[in-house]
């Protein structure tokens, strides 16, 4: 079913005809929630939130550590805030070297790991705010919230991936988005990952935001999964290799991985599945590279096969300074505000 609606939202652009009344309905459902919900709450620092408007993988998760390694950089201390989606409940758990995965979710141990800030999950952003502001944070940085309302932010920042933009142009399901594309003009910030390739992008230039960004991932040298071993990607040409990702965009690692010379086996899992031995029993003793994301769930498993790739957000010099600037404006205006 996903693989079938990837290809329908992404690749064909017709939507299914049974799906539009659905999507009709969700678009009202949408529109009452806005409505209807409270004004948002304001803390006393910046928030700047990192999401996107459709479902999927993006390259969220990496711009949000980029950011809060920028902001370290002009010495802000940073707190990082996530659902934390897969997380054992939704109660605000504030990470910790101890921390797994399953109780805190994947991609808030890759935030906390990756960028040294304090970081805390939780279905109440608010107060997942609170517990990171309360252990000295200046600035939240939220990864993903595009959508939760409850807390209000100073810098929105939309990531949209350029192999794929905004597919159909369609609402939830019988296309890929969460919000009409109007909502873009709502943004401060529009980065995309990789060069926009997707139609969808030039015909949403009419509510593009004013700043408008392009960043790249950049995959790292492979670590080995269960120790400290590490490899250069170019170790791996020359033979097949398994390739697992179990992310929202698997063909992005499958691609990379392939721009660099290397010859794949793919395997793509639905995004956040919990691999286990059997889901990398290939019958084979060929390498298995898969993303940091997967890797993580997967630090259990003794097997010397097992490789993951770490990937790194990367933007032009002249990009990223008007990035930080842009960042650095909001969050100087804002302390001057409030007495910070």
């Amino acid at each position: 079913m996903e693989q079938w609606l990837n290809r329908r939202w992404y690749q064909s652009g017709r939507p299914s005809p049974g799906l539009l009344p659905l999507a009709w309905l969700y678009g009202i459902a949408e529109a009452r929630r806005r409505a209807r919900a409270r004004p948002p709450e304001r803390l006393a620092a910046p928030v700047i939130v990192v999401g996107n408007l459709t479902v999927g993988g993006t390259g969220k998760t990496p711009l949000a550590v980029w950011i809060a390694k920028a902001l370290r950089r002009g010495e802000r201390t940073v707190g990082l805030i996530s659902r934390g989606y897969g997380a054992a409940t939704g109660a605000v758990r504030v990470l910790s070297a101890q921390s797994d995965w399953r109780e805190v979710g994947d991609e808030p141990l890759i935030l906390y790991r990756r960028s040294g800030c304090v970081t805390a999950v939780g279905r109440d952003r608010v107060a997942a705010a609170r517990a990171v502001l309360a252990r000295g944070a200046q600035v939240v940085v939220a990864d993903d919230g595009l959508q939760h309302l409850a807390l209000a932010r100073d810098c929105a920042i939309v990531v949209a991936d350029g192999a794929r933009g905004f597919g159909n142009g369609r609402l939830l399901p019988a296309g890929p988005l969460r919000e009409p594309l109007e909502r873009l003009a709502a943004a401060d910030v529009l980065v995309i990952n990789g060069a926009a390739e997707h139609p969808s992008l030039r015909s949403a230039e009419p509510h593009y935001p004013a700043l408008v960004l392009r960043m790249d991932l950049q995959p790292g040298a492979a670590q080995a999964v269960c120790g400290r071993e590490r490899r250069d990607l170019e170790a791996f040409r020359g033979a097949p290799v398994h390739a697992v990702a179990g992310i929202g965009n698997p063909q992005r690692f499958f691609r990379d991985l392939r721009a660099r010379g290397l010859s794949l086996i793919e395997h793509p899992f639905p995004d956040h599945r919990a691999l286990g031995a059997a889901d990398l029993d290939f019958r084979d003793a060929r390498a298995v590279l898969m993303t940091e994301k997967d890797a993580v769930k997967c630090a259990h498993l003794a097997d010397s096969r097992l490789w993951f790739v770490p990937v790194e957000a990367s933007f032009g010099e002249s990009e990223a300074a008007r990035l930080i600037e842009r960042l650095m404006r909001t969050i100087d205006s804002l302390e001057g505000c409030r007495g910070g």
